[in-house]
């Protein structure tokens, strides 16, 4: 089986799960998934998780992201970008000078922002645009996020802003707050994912130019600060088993048996590690 991180550069109009399906015809395996959804319209940066290496997810998934964001002011729509019903429209006059009090107002913010109704976030059980579609009500919640760089790029017919966020963080909602906070409305007309990680737009490739075995397949060595260590007579049942291993300066153990990938080793507690994945 086929083990690696590849970086798609998402197109627009299809759905992170449509990339994901479009690799399962490449790579001729269903064990593909990926990190961090991006929306039909948004582009770019999409990590995507090939074989056993679909277990990293679970440590992947907290890494910070970076957009280039354009929004249109005096609309709200119920989807908070340009394709949703629009609700609410307004005429209020922005001056560049208002926008960058707000853009600075928000640059290092942690605050709790409440969540999209048009989102797959759970609420007792049921996804949020599950209640939007059927016009039930419900509670929306609220997660704590924080806005680690926020930069005014345009100012002009829509502006466009440059963010980078933590993880859970709606670049939809953020403008709605942005907005919000000058006495307006204001709704998404284009987002482009620059940065997942340590993945950038630039490492990241096309699907025509996979589908033509143009890409680059990471391998562990190349994710993680990790020591690789070898089996031997005194590890190899304890490796092979999957057993616990103890080790107070590794957060991340490769064990190979020659070239050959056994297990990857991580820390769960201050002195010992686990297998996330055997090979």
């Amino acid at each position: 089986m086929m083990n690696g991180v590849i970086v798609v550069n998402k197109p627009k109009g299809i759905t992170s799960r449509d990339v994901v399906n479009k690799l399962v015809k490449v790579f001729g395996t269903k064990s593909i998934g990926h990190i961090g959804t991006l929306d039909p319209m948004a582009t770019g940066v999409l990590v995507c998780l090939i074989g056993k290496y679909t277990k990293l997810g679970s440590i992947m998934v907290n890494h910070d992201k970076e957009y280039i964001a354009t929004f249109k002011l005096d609309v709200l729509t119920d989807t908070l970008d340009i394709e949703g019903k629009v609700l609410k429209t307004d005429n209020k006059i922005i001056s560049l000078e208002d926008m960058n009090g707000a853009i600075e107002h928000f640059n290092g913010l942690t605050y709790m922002q409440e969540v999209p109704i048009y989102s797959a976030v759970k609420v007792n059980g049921k996804k949020l645009y599950d209640y939007a579609r059927n016009n039930e009500d419900v509670i929306l919640p609220k997660k704590e996020v924080t806005i680690y760089k926020l930069e005014l790029v345009s100012f002009e017919d829509e502006v466009k802003i440059k963010c980078k966020v933590s993880k859970g963080t709606y670049i939809r909602a953020l403008i709605r707050d942005i907005c919000a906070y000058l006495g307006t409305y204001g709704v998404m007309t284009d987002l482009v994912r620059t940065k997942l990680g340590d993945y950038d737009i630039g490492d990241a490739y096309s699907l025509d130019d996979i589908s033509n075995g143009k890409y680059k397949l990471y391998r562990l060595e190349d994710i993680f600060d990790l020591d690789v260590r070898y089996i031997n007579d005194d590890n190899h049942k304890q490796i092979y088993n999957g057993n616990i291993v103890k080790d107070k300066n590794s957060n991340y153990i490769l064990y190979k048996d020659g070239d050959k990938e056994i297990a990857f080793y991580t820390r769960f507690n201050e002195e010992e590690l686990k297998p996330l994945i055997m090979f």
